[in-house]
């Protein structure tokens, strides 16, 4: 049976097309995907991501366990609230999955993943701590929603349904969460998000969330479905686990070097596997120069080094162009032309640096 979220109901009375998304019955879209699309981008929309899971560690050493835990450091995280990106990967360095990690306090960390990869991480860090550190408490919040507010407008309409809110967050920076108190009760709300805007991602018990879904909805917050937000992540060149990257790809095969620390002398599981990569490939965008096409997960790229493949791929409503992520040989540099093969043709593309847009503005 498919799971569904607190906002399940309001979804369907809302007209949306739900489809089977890792297990969970979730809005594609309420319409229009295209208009979803340009509500982020120019004002604000909002996502339920309640299907992701946070995961909170609590307990003497959980900085200690995560340092070992996360291809990142955490010891980047210094001030209670503060956020950090992070892959957690297999002993061969393959990733598990990517997260968010926010250290609270020194005994207490939360971490956001992935809905799909949900109980799989939650053993292996289990496994992990049962070895490293027994006495951590590892605890799957499921009493929790989550819902991301996401655009120019995002915030200020957020404050607006969500009285009490802006006194904890006006003054929180990217990549920052703070505890609140609002009218709805307490939320702990993060400005994070996967769209390339600015705006919240806001954790708040179930039994709130259509309460704060209904204020968002009557401040103006249009709703959106995961179709819109794979457009709006791929155009700010966010990987999606599960496409650019799995158990079976390094971090720095799928451009996601910066989020590993092998500088420090710290050990974590996978570092070795990631010192001794040879990194043929890189990881980059390409725009498609010719017509008759659209650029799709899984279609080959030739280029005078060898071949590569499209990873994620998608017709970008805000530069009207067809884009892409693909692992392509190492020797492949931005401004590169390259030829992809989309069903019988073969049409040209500009190799770029992603993102291809960010805060609504096109960068390609």
């Amino acid at each position: 049976m498919q799971k569904r979220t607190p906002l399940y109901e309001a979804h369907r009375a809302a007209g949306a097309r739900m489809v089977d998304f890792g297990g969970w019955d979730m809005p594609v879209n309420y319409g229009s995907q295209i208009e979803e699309h340009h509500a982020v981008r120019t004002d604000a929309g909002m996502f339920d991501v309640s299907h992701m899971r946070a995961v909170d560690i609590a307990g003497h050493g959980a900085r200690d366990f995560l340092r070992g835990a996360l291809a990142n450091n955490v010891d980047k995280l210094a001030t209670p609230g503060k956020a950090l990106y992070t892959c957690m990967l297999r002993e061969d360095g393959g990733v598990l999955d990517d997260l968010i990690v926010y250290f609270l306090r020194e005994d207490f960390f939360r971490l956001v993943v992935n809905a799909a990869t949900a109980d799989k991480d939650v053993a292996w860090l289990r496994k992990l701590a049962a070895a490293r550190a027994p006495g951590l408490t590892l605890t799957p919040r499921d009493d929790l929603a989550m819902i991301a507010v996401q655009g120019p407008q995002a915030r200020a309409k957020a404050w607006q349904a969500l009285p009490g809110a802006e006194a904890a967050s006006a003054d929180l920076k990217p990549f920052n969460g703070a505890q609140a108190q609002t009218a709805l009760g307490p939320v702990f709300i993060a400005r994070t998000g996967y769209t390339g805007e600015d705006g919240f991602e806001i954790l708040l018990p179930a039994a709130q969330a259509v309460a704060a879904w209904d204020a968002l909805r009557a401040a103006g917050v249009r709703p959106a479905g995961l179709g819109a937000r794979d457009t709006l992540r791929l155009e700010a060149g966010m990987n999606l686990y599960g496409q650019d990257m799995n158990e079976g790809v390094s971090p720095l095969a799928a451009g996601l070097a910066w989020t590993v620390d092998l500088a420090s002398p710290r050990d974590f599981v996978g570092k070795a596997a990631l010192a001794a990569d040879p990194r043929p490939f890189t990881f980059t965008g390409l725009l498609l120069l010719d017509s008759g096409g659209v650029l799709r997960a899984h279609q080959k790229v030739e280029t005078p080094h060898g071949e590569g493949e499209i990873t994620s791929g998608t017709f970008s409503p805000t530069l009207g162009k067809s884009i892409a992520l693909a692992r392509l040989p190492a020797a492949v540099q931005p401004g590169d032309t390259v030829t992809v093969l989309v069903r019988d043709k073969r049409l040209a593309a500009r190799v770029v640096k992603p993102p291809f847009v960010r805060n609504g503005k096109p960068l390609v």
